[in-house]
């Protein structure tokens, strides 16, 4: 492999990456249905990007030692390691078994990067001839080829800006609008304007999706002039793609303090303090709606105290969503803003989450404000409520 030292002097516009993206989706289009491109394109993408990035650190280096190869290529001058034979060039000069080039491409830089990589580029059997021929795979790889996506080439701000652009490309072509794919551009906005996150403080996501709403928090600080770079974000996601996209639309954005985790976060909570659940500063989540088999048997003595209201249907996990959400609030200055269904609150359960929320977890007190917090969201397009005077700040709202 020969790597391209030569750094392009136009950068890219943002309307060129969305018309670069958009026609990779179109290479696929037939033999891979529309619900499966971002299975394959968002990793390609991630692919060159961090091949793109290390060639322009290995120039810097050598430029700095004065064509010293060997100090060019230690670890200490790069984000992230590419092992031999794993760059996008190697890929690009392949003509046959194109997707096994490929996964050993992705299976090679997760297991060299593994604190911040691994499992990064998902599950998607590439090698698959059946779906992806060589000829197929190489149209795509020489149409990803024609740009240099180098820091030099294309801000982060921007490659994010068009990752984003991406992720709403195809929840249009799969109608997915709302839920575990993509949440609408302005309903982001508008909790992100409801938490207000400052500096400093901590962003938690437990049905994260692509990362949209965590990114949306960055947008916010940067709005606002504060130090964006101060916040620590934390996701957690059931889908294996998009807990992987979510992590590469992280770091895409250039954003390195975040951490993503894939389980179920209902059953399985990732995030912890001690022996209890981790308390974020700000809460913010559009979690799947009306999600059926959601573990009700194990909410009724739920080891992590979340049944503050009670047990919801076994069919409709909304009101888990939400109870999972203000416990992992901190108690006297959290904050959460949630997306939920129409008439959430009107159904009922082993236990009516209606008519026993208020009360706290034994009757501790610890979330005195909680009636008031469920009982006033139905019906709200947005209402922002606090504890009384004295018993501290904690606020939500709900978005329907």
């Amino acid at each position: 492999m020969q790597l391209d030292l030569q750094i392009p002097k136009d950068k890219i516009t943002l309307s060129q990456l969305e018309q670069y993206l958009a026609k990779a989706a179109w290479i696929l289009k037939g033999p891979v249905g529309a619900s499966d491109f971002k299975a394959y394109i968002f990793p390609m993408l991630f692919f060159k990007r961090i091949s793109d990035v290390y060639d322009e650190e290995y120039q810097l280096a050598l430029a700095e030692s004065e064509g010293d190869e060997e100090y060019a290529s230690l670890p200490e001058f790069h984000r992230f390691e590419i092992p031999q034979g794993c760059h996008w060039l190697d890929v690009r000069e392949t003509t046959v078994n194109v997707g096994l080039a490929l996964e050993k491409a992705f299976r090679g830089i997760e297991q060299a990067n593994q604190e911040f990589l691994y499992g990064i580029f998902g599950d998607a059997q590439c090698s698959n001839k059946n779906m992806l021929s060589d000829h197929l795979l190489i149209n795509l790889v020489e149409h990803f080829s024609q740009y240099n996506l180098a820091n030099s080439n294309v801000d982060p701000d921007m490659l994010g800006q068009a990752y984003e652009y991406l992720i709403k490309h195809f929840a249009d072509l799969t109608n997915k609008k709302a839920g575990e794919f993509y949440t609408p551009r302005s309903v982001v906005h508008l909790m992100g304007l409801i938490i207000d996150a400052h500096e400093g403080e901590s962003i938690y996501d437990p049905a994260c999706g692509t990362g949209g709403m965590l990114l949306e928090s960055i947008n916010h600080l940067k709005d606002n002039g504060e130090d964006y770079r101060t916040l620590k974000l934390f996701g957690q996601e059931k889908n294996l793609t998009s807990s992987s996209i979510a992590r590469m639309n992280m770091f895409l954005h250039g954003i390195e303090d975040f951490q993503i985790s894939r389980g179920d976060t209902l059953r399985n909570p990732a995030f912890f303090e001690g022996d209890h659940l981790k308390n974020f500063d700000c809460v913010i989540a559009n979690p799947p709606f009306s999600l059926k088999e959601w573990g009700a048997d194990n909410w009724v003595n739920d080891p992590f105290g979340r049944n503050i209201a009670g047990v919801p249907p076994e069919g409709n996990g909304d009101m888990a969503w939400v109870q999972h959400m203000i416990k992992s609030m901190k108690p006297n200055t959290g904050r959460m803003a949630v997306v939920l269904p129409h008439g959430a609150l009107q159904r009922g359960g082993r236990q009516d989450t209606s008519s026993i929320i208020g009360n706290g977890p034994a009757g501790s007190g610890d979330w005195p404000c909680t009636k008031h917090l469920l009982r006033h969201w139905a019906g709200c397009l947005y209402h922002g409520f606090q504890k009384p005077e004295g018993r501290g700040q904690a606020k939500a709202g709900a978005v329907y």
